[in-house]
């Protein structure tokens, strides 16, 4: 078994805390903090590129030498609604101080200081359909690649219906070979509503060296290193999963896994 599945490590404070040490590869971090009114957290970016995440709730934000004042607006991710997200560059910091429950998200990876301090959102964001049928998922683009906001990070948001697949057809992304595949390791933290739910997730190699499938619950997060990776939502319960990628090139090339090629071709748009 490999240790692709993480769970909160404490029920406040940083409850995840994933680095590439602590992942075994070389790019994606992520953390997660959980706050109570009047709680902080505050961090250094160092050699890093840092995006906020205001997955739910509120709390006043500084950094980089500003005051952003208090971001967040959703206390549910199901409400679907655009986050309230913050770029940090590398060389610098920032603080925040919950003024309702929330939980923040810290994505990070290598960053070149090409980039200052900026909101990513919720201005920009809209929410877009994807996929076709059982297939068919609701997109939140917080810094994808056609958004020119990072030097490394690629985040996205997903809501995936009751009943629903995601990130299928399956496909990978593990070879740095642009422009056919370009290499990106991703995290997936998943929340699951009602929140006593579960969803299922694969990762696996064509050549079979890794499958793992897992039950995932309500905040957990589960590392792709390298292959294949669908996910899917039982009938009865909402999936959301905030992605994180990053690799040598801000670019996302991937290849469907040969069993399901076909589907990806028939349902192109």
């Amino acid at each position: 078994m490999t240790n692709l599945q993480r769970k909160p490590t404490a029920q406040s404070g940083k409850v995840h805390d994933i680095t590439p040490e602590s992942a075994n590869w070389g790019y994606v971090g992520f953390a997660l903090y959980d706050l109570q009114p009047g709680e902080t957290a505050a961090e250094a970016t160092g050699d890093r590129e840092v995006i906020l995440v205001m997955v739910e709730g509120k709390a006043t934000v500084t950094a980089a030498g500003k005051d952003w004042g208090e971001m967040g607006e959703r206390m549910s991710v199901f409400e679907r609604t655009p986050p309230h997200c913050l770029y940090v560059p590398n060389g610098s910091d920032w603080s925040a101080k919950a003024t309702t429950p929330c939980k923040i998200a810290i994505c990070s990876a290598p960053g070149k200081g090409t980039y200052e301090a900026q909101r990513l959102g919720p201005d920009g964001i809209e929410l877009t359909p994807r996929g076709k049928g059982s297939n068919t998922r609701f997109i939140n683009n917080i810094a994808m690649e056609g958004r020119d906001v990072a030097d490394s990070l690629l985040v996205t948001e997903v809501f995936t219906p009751n009943g629903n697949w995601s990130s299928y057809p399956s496909h990978r992304h593990d070879e740095d070979n642009f422009p056919h595949m370009t290499y990106l390791e991703e995290t997936y933290y998943h929340r699951l509503n009602p929140g006593d739910g579960f969803g299922i997730q694969r990762v696996y190699t064509d050549d079979g060296s890794l499958d793992e499938v897992m039950a995932v619950k309500d905040g957990d997060v589960v590392l792709v290193p390298k292959g294949h990776h669908p996910c899917g939502a039982p009938y009865g319960f909402e999936m959301y999963y905030l992605n994180v990628m990053a690799g040598p090139l801000r670019k996302w090339r991937f290849e469907a896994a040969p069993e399901v090629k076909w589907i990806m071709e028939r349902d192109a748009d």
